[in-house]
C-alpha cells in the first residue's frame, strides 16, 4: 500500500483539534511532530517507523510517532480517522446557504499578538478552507496581555504582509486590518495614518466592560462614527459556557455577562455611517445575543460572520455564526464578507470617504 503523508496528516490532526478547541499542549504536540519529521530525509524517515525509533526524536512523543507509523504504511491514522467520525453535524438549509456564500473572514489572530500560528499557517488554512480572502486583525497596543501591536510592529506586519502575499497561491490574499481597542472615549488605540492604510477595521471593547450603559452607549457610538471602523467587533463582549447545541464538542469555559446599552442607539449609529455588526463565531461568544441580533436584522443593519481565529483550525468555526444569523433570518446580502473582495474593500473605503 502506498504510503501516505505524515507531514499533512499531522496538521489535519492539530487542525481538527483546534476546532474542537482542544487544549492547546495537543494541538502543539502533533504541530511540533510535523515540524520535526520536515527537518529529516524520507529515508531516515522510514527507516526510524520500520525500527520503531521514531519516540527516540525530540518532540516526538508514542501517540505522534504512531500516527506516523500509520500513515507512512499507506493507513489513515486512527487517531485522525476517530476525529473525522465526530466532527459534528452539517450545516442545513439556511445555515449552510450562507456558510456556501462566504469569501472570507474578517476578523482572525496571528502569533504576531495572541494567536498560536505564524500568519503563513493561517493563510494556508482559510485557502484550502475555500476563502478568497482572510484579513489579519491582530491586537492594537493598549492590550498589553494580548501583546498588542505598537505602531512600530504594525508597520513592519504591513510590510510582512504585503511579502507573503506574493508568495500564495492564485485567487487568495490577506487582507491587512486590526482588531483597535475602543478606548473609554470611543477613540481607537492606533495612530489614524496607520489605520488609514489598513484595509478592515474591526472595533472592540475589551475594557471596563461594566461601565455604566450611558458611558458605554456614549463609547460604541463615538467608535461607530470613527471613519477608519468598519465593523464593530463582539458587541456585548460576553462570554458563554460553550455547552449548547450549537458549541458542539466545545469545552466550557470561563462566563461574563454582557455589556449593557443603549442598542437603539448603537444600531442607529451603525445604519447612519454604513459600518457592520459582528456576528462572532466563537464558541465561547456568539455574540451577539440572538434578541439584540434580531433587532438589528430587522432595522436593516450589514453584518460580518467571523470566527474571532487564533488557531487555523479555529478558522472553520465560521459554521457557528452562520446557524445563528440562519436562526434570525440574517438575509444573506447583508453580510459583507459574502462580497467580492473588490466590494468589500470599496466599502471599507468609503467610510475613509466619510472624513474628507
Amino acid at each position: 500500500m502506498a504510503s501516505r503523508d505524515p507531514i499533512a496528516d499531522l496538521r489535519r490532526i492539530a487542525f481538527m483539534l483546534e476546532r474542537a478547541n482542544e487544549a492547546t499542549y495537543r494541538v502543539r504536540a502533533f504541530r511540533s511532530a510535523a515540524a520535526k519529521i520536515a527537518e529529516l530525509d524520507e529515508e531516515e524517515l522510514v527507516a526510524r517507523a520500520g525500527e520503531g525509533t521514531l519516540g527516540e526524536i525530540s518532540g516526538i512523543g508514542a501517540v505522534t510517532a504512531r500516527c506516523i507509523a500509520e500513515s507512512l504504511a499507506g493507513e489513515e491514522p486512527v487517531y485522525l480517522r476517530r476525529l473525522e467520525s465526530t466532527e459534528g453535524v452539517d450545516l442545513q438549509g439556511a445555515a449552510r446557504k450562507l456558510r456556501e456564500a462566504l469569501r472570507g473572514d474578517c476578523h482572525c489572530h496571528s502569533d504576531w499578538s495572541d494567536g498560536g500560528s505564524p500568519i503563513e499557517e493561517m493563510a494556508l488554512a482559510a485557502a484550502d478552507l475555500g476563502h478568497e480572502y482572510l484579513v489579519l486583525t491582530d491586537h492594537s497596543p493598549r492590550l498589553t496581555v494580548a501583546n498588542g501591536l505598537p505602531a512600530a510592529r504594525l508597520r513592519k506586519q504591513l510590510d510582512y504582509v504585503a511579502r507573503l502575499n506574493d508568495q500564495l497561491p492564485d485567487g487568495f490574499r490577506i487582507l491587512t486590518g486590526i482588531e483597535v481597542d475602543i478606548l473609554d472615549d470611543g477613540s481607537l488605540d492606533q495612530e489614524d495614518a496607520l489605520l488609514e492604510r489598513l484595509d478592515v477595521v474591526v472595533g472592540s471593547v475589551h475594557s471596563k466592560l461594566r461601565d455604566e450603559s450611558p458611558r458605554m452607549t456614549k463609547r460604541m457610538v463615538n467608535a461607530i462614527a470613527n471613519p477608519h471602523l468598519d465593523i464593530l467587533g463582539h458587541m456585548t463582549g460576553r462570554k458563554v459556557a460553550a455547552s449548547g447545541a450549537g458549541d458542539r464538542g466545545h469545552r466550557a469555559g470561563r462566563t461574563r455577562p454582557p455589556s449593557t446599552f443603549d442598542l437603539d442607539k448603537v444600531i442607529a449609529a451603525v445604519l447612519e455611517h454604513g459600518k457592520a455588526i459582528e456576528i462572532n463565531s466563537r464558541p465561547d461568544r456568539l455574540d451577539p445575543p440572538k434578541r439584540m441580533l434580531t433587532v438589528a436584522v430587522e432595522a436593516g443593519c450589514l453584518f460580518s460572520v467571523d470566527t474571532d481565529a487564533h488557531a487555523p483550525g479555529q478558522l472553520d468555526w465560521l459554521g457557528f455564526g452562520c446557524e445563528r444569523a440562519a436562526l434570525c433570518n440574517v438575509p444573506v446580502e447583508n453580510v459583507v464578507n459574502t462580497w467580492s473582495m473588490e466590494r468589500l474593500l470599496e466599502w471599507t473605503a468609503g467610510h475613509g470617504a466619510q472624513k474628507a
